[in-house]
């Protein structure tokens, strides 16, 4: 193992520690993964995220095929359909964080935008966030529904399961899921007051930000 891979191995643990410790996610819910310059790190199956090892991680090859490490997570599909189809992206978060999952389970949740444009950080760090048809938790059938949004959107809510999000770094995906749920957060703490969004002049330009 090689020194990048070890660095990569303990930042996953403790950003996983922390994420777990802020109540991001619960028990042995959500799963993680980055890129490797061989291949792939995930969580393993039934793992809490507040207790994973480093060298117990479960590493994939470049097709997403086990090969050290702890049983990976039943999530594989749902995570090698992102790196699919953003091969920009480094690391996949996927948790069950309260705001963010009560959201995906609204019926009046808007399935092209479910992440309204409230604050500037949510358009730069995570952008549009479309809502994907349910599907159970670890099937293929996810695979087609990342591909057609994922491409143009590094961030997803699964119906009746949470949010998936995507980023450059692995680093980069974990800020961005934390965005997405604080600012699921601020969508349900205004939900009966006269919400300002940003004007789409605004929301315009600063997309034209996070692409650069």
């Amino acid at each position: 193992m090689n020194l990048e891979e070890q660095q990569l191995r303990d930042e996953f643990c403790r950003w996983g520690e922390s994420l777990f410790i802020r109540g991001y996610t619960a028990g042995s819910s959500g799963n993680l993964s980055a890129r490797l310059a061989d291949g792939f790190l995930v969580t393993p199956t039934n793992s809490c995220l507040g207790y994973l090892e480093p060298g117990k991680l479960s590493k994939l090859d470049e097709k997403g095929k086990p090969l050290s490490g702890d049983a990976p997570t039943k999530e594989i599909p749902l995570h090698m359909a992102f790196y699919e189809a953003r091969p920009q992206s480094s690391g996949v978060v996927h948790l069950h964080s309260t705001y963010a999952t009560a959201l995906s389970c609204l019926e009046d949740t808007d399935p092209y935008d479910a992440i309204p444009p409230i604050t500037p950080y949510v358009v730069m760090r995570v952008g549009r966030v479309p809502l994907l048809p349910y599907t159970h938790p670890g099937s293929s059938d996810i695979r087609p529904l990342v591909l057609a949004k994922a491409h143009d959107h590094a961030a997803v809510l699964l119906a009746n399961h949470g949010p998936v999000v995507s980023g450059r770094s692995f680093r980069d995906a974990v800020f961005a899921a934390e965005e997405l749920e604080e600012t699921a957060k601020l969508v349900f703490l205004t939900k009966r007051l006269p919400v300002r969004r940003l004007e789409e002049r605004i929301v315009a330009e600063l997309e034209q930000r996070r692409q650069k």
